[in-house]
């Protein structure tokens, strides 16, 4: 589960607010970021991510409060009220309430704003990817006793989409994260956020509410 949530952590404390404050050029990439997103009413972006040696994929849909997220043999529905996670593995799904605040940090739905609070942020360096310019901006939570060191993200210069980035853990242990494709506005319908255990032939259903 571990790397589902880590996924969510994508815009994401030694260094303090008020420098974060003073770093205007990060600042201004961040909320130009935010607000490319934040008008979105869906998106879907596939995604592969290297963790040691192992390389994975997955993709996510997002559209408002609700999301669906999949990858490494796991599938997590949620439709602002109820949370079902199912591993492929066991054919087993956790039902669950959902509670957006208690997922903080981790809530997908809110991964391109929460650099605006607990953490601070500085411009980096300028970065080619795939032939485009991207500006690579580093976040780091306020909190000393975090599992994240930090964050690098890179944000195209261009259309200020996210191009790809990398998490360092309390550990010192490095998993990278590249979009290789992303969707503004799919048409999603309400029931695509919800476990539909009939497309899942012989499921074992765990109702932990």
């Amino acid at each position: 589960m571990k790397q589902v949530v880590y996924m969510t952590l994508l815009v994401l404390g030694a260094m303090g607010s008020a420098l974060a404050q003073k770093d205007k050029r990060a600042e201004t990439i961040l909320d130009a970021m935010s607000a490319k997103y934040k008008a979105l009413a869906s998106y879907q972006a596939a995604f592969s991510y290297i963790s040691g040696r192992e390389t994975y994929t997955g993709d996510i849909s997002v559209k408002g409060r609700m999301f669906r997220l999949k990858t490494a043999g796991q599938e997590v529905f949620t439709d602002g009220t109820v949370m079902s996670t199912y591993v492929k593995e066991s054919n087993e799904v956790n039902i669950q309430d959902y509670d957006a605040s208690a997922s903080g940090d981790f809530n997908p739905t809110k991964i391109y704003s929460i650099y605006k609070k607990g953490f601070t942020y500085s411009y980096l360096r300028e970065q080619k990817v795939g032939g485009r310019t991207a500006d690579v901006i580093e976040l780091k939570p306020d909190k000393k006793n975090a599992q994240i060191a930090n964050v690098q993200i890179s944000v195209d210069r261009a259309d200020k989409s996210v191009r790809n980035w990398q998490i360092t853990d309390k550990n010192g242990k490095k998993t990278s994260y590249v979009i290789s494709k992303f969707t503004p506005n799919p048409t999603l319908p309400d029931s695509y956020f919800v476990f539909d255990k009939s497309k899942y032939p012989g499921v074992e259903v765990v109702d932990l509410r």
